[in-house]
């Protein structure tokens, strides 16, 4: 079984960026129920397809599989709730660490998030001076949240 363990911050700042690479991401859900989400997502060029359970903490579990991108496409466009997450997604290497940043656009523009995945839950981090105030348990960061709430209507 595949288990997710990550934690998530407020970005302050541009710093990251002159380390940062990115990719555009297009993703939706078919469902947003408490206890499991499903979520597609088109990335350069793949298509996949993500199930989520409950998140205790930072851990919940989570399978995820390639799908056909054109298949992908058709699911966002006309069974996804919308509006879809439209975002950039940054990669940035800290010491031994990777960082992923979503930077966000359409309805959550101006939102910027980063996440780290570990090993478990207390695992200790040395934080980059662009992390901010942690929001891992604040379900409005949540994307499947973005969604029904979308930033620019907070």
């Amino acid at each position: 079984m595949g288990l997710e363990i990550e934690r998530k911050f407020l970005v302050v700042g541009d710093r990251w960026r002159a380390d940062a690479t990115g990719s555009a991401f297009r993703q939706g859900y078919l469902s947003t129920a408490k206890e499991r989400t499903v979520r597609v997502r088109v990335v350069d060029g793949i298509g996949l397809l993500t199930v989520k359970g409950t998140t205790v903490g930072a851990t919940r579990a989570e399978f995820e599989y390639e799908i056909p991108v054109a298949e992908a496409r058709v699911l966002l466009d006309e069974l996804c709730e919308h509006p879809l997450i439209e975002k950039t997604r940054h990669v940035v290497a800290n010491e031994s660490r990777t960082w992923t940043i979503d930077e966000f656009d359409g309805a959550n523009a101006g939102l910027v998030v980063a996440e780290i995945e570990l090993e478990h839950p207390d695992e200790p981090i040395n934080f980059p001076a662009w992390v901010g105030s942690e929001v891992t348990h604040d379900p409005r960061y949540y994307n499947a949240n973005l969604v029904a709430f979308p930033f620019s209507s907070w």
